[in-house]
């Protein structure tokens, strides 16, 4: 062992962390399979256990990335003792951010509570996207552990919010019933977290959870609600669900409203549909949020929803009219097209004003070779004669796309 720890200062002196690794993989090799305490004892006194110890460490932090890959292997054999180095790694920002990077996929082996609080800590507190996606997932990885510490900081004021948002993270079915304990939190970032995650659970038992959140005097809170809602279509008969959301559509925050609009999208029946034609025709709906309802229904299959597009182009400005002229472009069945290419065809005929104008030929043109209709040839060609270039341009490549007899 002598020998070979006088080899390993060498190459760590010489910075050839490539042959540290091989020396320090040599060491622990014949003692894989041991339990932790074994491998600890067998690494010899513990002056040799922390200089071994030491030269890992220094290839986690200064090797390049395979070698640290590579050493990142041998961590767990040194036991629970790795773990506060570990930590000093990963809670110091000057350190380089790979480094943190491994310190963190190695602290995911250890289900230690300082690790846990640490772990959520970089969830918190850090801006950089790879040390965040890599600490979620090893709070996944410690599982159960991890779920207790954190349910266990929910009684904590000043750490609650922390331990919602990585319970959040772990989406595992043990993490609801603690969520559900917080949905009435006096701060409403932990409301809207805890139901933001609970959404992701197809439960029947919190659909009154949701239903509450549509009233929260927050708008963060409702916009979750109304999201995990629209994720619950299964269970719409046995709440009601749509006429809960329906509110919600003339709600005071925009980003409640188009939440809204998309949950009712969701719900794919009637009620939903007729609740979104009423806001779309609405001369006190804004202009985005009836470009949204003009999106949603075109969604799915309702059949009703192609005879309301229809109803809103003949009573629509420009702007709106050419959204709808878009939408009615992008079917996926045949029976869908052809409806929407007579749709496109009649409106061209109607003589409506708004036909005259550049933008809405511009796009009845490349919406009907979206379509690929037969039908629509003749519209077509007429536009290929049209005083503007792009129109003609448009009508052109379109009827390239359309089979010809």
């Amino acid at each position: 062992m002598h020998e070979t720890l006088k080899s390993l200062h060498t190459a760590a002196t010489e910075a050839n962390w490539s042959l540290v690794n091989r020396y320090l993989q040599r060491i622990v090799s014949s003692y894989k399979g041991s339990n932790r305490q074994t491998n600890k004892d067998n690494l010899g006194h513990e002056l040799e256990f922390e200089q071994i110890l030491d030269f890992a460490l220094q290839v986690l932090r200064f090797g390049d990335f395979q070698e640290r890959w590579e050493v990142a292997k041998i961590f767990p054999v040194f036991g629970d003792r790795v773990v506060p180095c570990l930590l000093n790694i990963l809670e110091n920002e000057g350190e380089d951010l790979e480094s943190r990077w491994f310190a963190i996929r190695i602290l995911g082996k250890f289900d230690q509570p300082a690790v846990i609080i640490s772990l959520a800590k970089v969830l918190r507190d850090t801006e950089e996207e790879d040390l965040c996606a890599i600490a979620a997932t090893a709070l996944a990885n410690i599982g159960t552990p991890a779920i207790k510490v954190l349910s266990e900081l929910l009684q904590d004021e000043k750490a609650r919010l922390l331990a919602v948002q990585s319970l959040a993270i772990i989406r595992r079915v043990e993490i609801i019933d603690p969520l559900r304990s917080v949905v009435t939190d006096g701060n409403p970032e932990v409301r809207a977290t805890s139901l933001e995650a609970l959404g992701s659970f197809h439960n029947l038992e919190l659909i009154p959870l949701f239903i509450a959140g549509l009233k929260d005097v927050s708008a963060l809170v409702r916009k979750e609600a109304v999201v995990a809602l629209g994720m619950c279509s299964e269970f719409k008969a046995d709440f009601d669900i749509v006429s809960y959301l329906q509110p919600l559509l003339h709600d005071l925050d925009p980003q409640v409203c188009q939440q809204a609009v998309l949950a009712l999208g969701r719900m794919e029946d009637e009620q939903a549909t007729e609740a979104l034609f009423l806001v779309l025709m609405s001369a006190l709906t804004p202009t985005w949020l009836q470009e949204e309802v003009v999106r949603v229904l075109n969604w799915g299959n309702r059949p009703q929803s192609l005879a309301y597009l229809e109803k809103a182009l003949y009573s629509s400005q420009a702007s709106l009219c050419k959204e709808i002229i878009t939408v009615l472009g992008r079917q996926d069945s045949s029976e869908k097209c052809s409806e929407a290419t007579q749709i496109l065809i009649d409106f061209f005929n109607s003589k409506q004003d708004l036909v005259s104008q550049s933008p809405i030929k511009q796009a009845i043109a490349v919406s009907l070779g979206e379509l690929g209709n037969p039908s629509a040839i003749s519209i077509l060609q007429t536009l290929t004669s049209d005083k503007d270039s792009r129109v003609k341009l448009h009508a052109i490549a379109s009827l390239k796309k359309i089979p010809q007899n």
